[in-house]
């Protein structure tokens, strides 16, 4: 629609001033604007650093909000959306969430409707998978557009280069977007003098992956918010309530779905955050007498890594690892370690290319354990136990109680990432390295690696000592 040149005027001369003020901008760009308490303040925030700029990811305006439901998330993501396109020419983004559907029906949707009733309507076009400049001149460089993400297909993730402009990058539902698409993205937001906007939000359903590491691990690079549902107006006070009285106030189902706060574990987490966090923390003596453990998980696949793994008793050592070595330069490693640290046993995964390494090691002379994760677990095993990987991560969970590890971010990563199921005769089964790698996690050969320590019990290590005498089962698990 044709506008009067004095308000075409107008129009343009308001975009400019309101470019660093979203919160100004959406009260005039829509009548009868409504917003909550929160929503004002991310506009706030993001308005406050765009004043300061946001240049590059070492600067870029990163805002992370978990919510319970109801909130109004969509309305936002939408109100952020039209801000940022019609207050800085050839500004581009993209907008993806954890599902096709989701971004279809719920995110695509509710922008369509703000879209309706928008100012600047006229300057826009707006379709099914993209919303982008009305000037057949700028269609091309000023528009947002609907991906739906592929771990197969980042290219859309990896092209967000924008130099001298505006970039915008929306993940709504972020707890199942894997972590691969956040690091193909992070890694293409690096163009200088660039304002860059990265907004994450979501239901927190996962306590693992990178939206909840927004929270945590890499909070000092987001500004974190939790929303919760009960004190935002409009949601259903009567449903949040029976859902306290059925499932109960700190439950996780409350916890995610009213509080915004994450989950204490995933519904098929293995190993929660909680005990890993405490065994980092632990600091424990190591008796006098507990065998010196070396176990070895042997890379398969060039993005792997092979791992040594060094346990003394209740006590991890700091991990050795190793990435690009052949089989041949890694035995040698392997008995470089063995001949510096004296271990009372050494385990290899002796699966795949892993055999390869077990020969040479043998070859030189010392004595080595070959492990096969997918062998039956022990005798008395067999009706609770998949097979041998799950005999030992299942060990190797109950020694995180009272284990003292090292501060490692791989480990912990391995350690909360594996989910678990039960197979048709009931029987505990890990998830499998390829579903992680679907999921966008990294094969976990830390925790593989510890895992292989607890592949038997130990004969006694005998020790004479005036003072002490250890059982075994004091430092086995």
């Amino acid at each position: 629609m044709q506008q009067h040149p004095e308000i075409e005027r107008f129009l343009i001369q308001t975009a400019h001033e309101f470019r660093h003020s979203p919160l100004a901008f959406a009260q005039f760009a829509w009548d009868d604007l409504r917003l909550h308490d929160w929503q004002r303040a991310i506009l706030s925030s993001i308005g406050d650093q765009l004043k300061t700029g946001a240049m590059t990811t070492q600067a870029a305006i990163q805002e992370a909000i978990a919510s319970g439901h109801g909130i109004g998330k969509s309305c936002l993501v939408a109100i952020i959306i039209l801000f940022s396109l019609a207050t800085e020419a050839d500004t581009k983004g993209i907008v993806t969430a954890n599902t096709e559907t989701q971004l279809k029906t719920k995110t695509w949707a509710e922008l369509a409707k703000w879209y309706q009733g928008f100012r600047y309507k006229h300057w826009f076009k707006f379709t099914a998978t993209a919303i982008y400049s009305a000037d057949p001149a700028h269609e091309k460089t000023w528009r947002v557009d609907m991906i739906p993400w592929s771990e197969r297909n980042t290219e859309a993730f990896a092209g967000l280069h924008n130099a001298g402009r505006r970039v915008l990058v929306i993940f709504d539902e972020a707890s199942a977007i894997p972590d691969n698409i956040w690091e193909v993205t992070e890694g293409a937001l690096t163009d200088e003098d660039t304002e860059i906007l990265w907004l994450a939000f979501g239901n927190p359903t996962r306590n693992t992956g990178r939206f909840r590491e927004c929270f945590g691990r890499l909070k000092h690079r987001w500004r974190t918010r939790q929303i919760d549902s009960r004190t935002v107006p409009g949601t259903s006070k009567e449903q949040i309530q029976q859902w306290i009285s059925d499932y109960g106030d700190d439950s996780d189902f409350v916890r995610v779905r009213v509080k915004g706060e994450f989950p204490r574990s995933g519904s098929r987490q293995f190993i929660s955050s909680e005990v890993v966090e405490a065994a980092i923390k632990r600091t424990v003596e190591v008796p006098f007498g507990a065998p010196k453990i070396m176990a070895v998980d042997v890379a398969r696949f060039g993005d792997d890594q092979s791992v040594i793994a060094r346990r003394h008793g209740r006590k991890l050592e700091d991990f050795i690892k190793y990435r690009g070595l052949d089989l041949m330069a890694l035995a040698s490693e392997i008995a470089a370690a063995i001949k510096k640290y004296r271990p009372d046993v050494v385990y290899v995964d002796g699966v795949g290319v892993g055999g390869g390494v077990v020969d040479r090691l043998r070859q030189l002379g010392h004595n080595i354990i070959e492990v096969n994760a997918g062998a039956a677990p022990e005798q008395q095993n067999r009706e609770t136990h998949y097979n041998k990987r799950a005999e030992m991560w299942d060990r190797m969970k109950n020694w995180l109680d009272t284990g003292d590890i090292p501060d490692d971010r791989d480990l912990r990563d391995d350690l909360i990432g594996i989910e678990y199921s039960y197979d048709n005769k009931m029987r505990l089964q890990l998830e499998k390295k390829d579903d992680m790698k679907k999921r966008g996690l990294s094969s976990p050969d830390c925790a593989d690696a510890l895992s292989l320590s607890f592949y038997a019990a130990l004969p006694p290590v005998i020790h004479i000592n005036e003072h002490d005498c250890y059982p075994e089962e004091a430092f086995l698990s």
